[in-house]
């Protein structure tokens, strides 16, 4: 798959670390563009961790419930 064509998406190199802290907690990706949207979502249990990838697609990322948020900027929690 050639990602420059179209195929794929490009990294942009940032990175978040999302912990639950409880379970139910919602992680969605949103678009960018004209039309922000939801385009992909994940459910995690307490003490699951994912490692989320900002991309062309991918402007926003929305956590809903109780998380520890790592970024190259420092640390938030959630819920």
């Amino acid at each position: 798959m050639d990602l420059e064509d179209g195929g794929g998406e490009l990294p942009t190199g940032r990175y978040i670390v999302v912990k639950a802290l409880e379970d139910g907690v919602t992680i969605m990706g949103l678009t960018r563009g004209r039309d922000t949207r939801s385009h992909h979502s994940e459910r995690l249990d307490a003490g699951e961790v994912m490692v989320a990838q900002f991309t062309q697609l991918t402007a926003a990322i929305k956590i809903r419930g109780n998380a520890e948020i790592l970024t190259d900027v420092g640390t938030v929690n959630s819920g």
